[in-house]
């Protein structure tokens, strides 16, 4: 006979319900945070990691602010490839 030791009585579920705010939109806010590194250092790698992990964040998280990651690490990753190519060629 197997005892259960935990603090949840038997008819709730063992697994926790989903959070609001900021704790469902960690993959969204960190393609922001990626974005903007992007701006300055290296572009093609961490910009377009930025986008991929905000797409990843609209289509298979469904977060709020995957939209807003989509377009801040695009602008980032474009962004810093213009700049690249400004100071390249100064």
């Amino acid at each position: 006979m197997a005892t259960h030791y935990t603090d949840q009585p038997a008819d709730r579920p063992h697994r926790s319900t989903p959070q609001s705010g900021a704790a469902n939109n960690v993959a969204s806010i960190f393609a922001m945070v990626l974005g903007v590194i992007g701006l300055l250092f290296l572009p093609v790698v961490i910009g377009l990691t930025g986008v991929i992990l905000a797409i990843i964040a609209k289509t298979v998280r469904h977060e709020r602010l995957s939209t807003i990651a989509i377009v801040v690490s695009t602008v980032g990753m474009v962004g810093g490839m213009i700049l690249g190519a400004v100071f390249a060629s100064m």
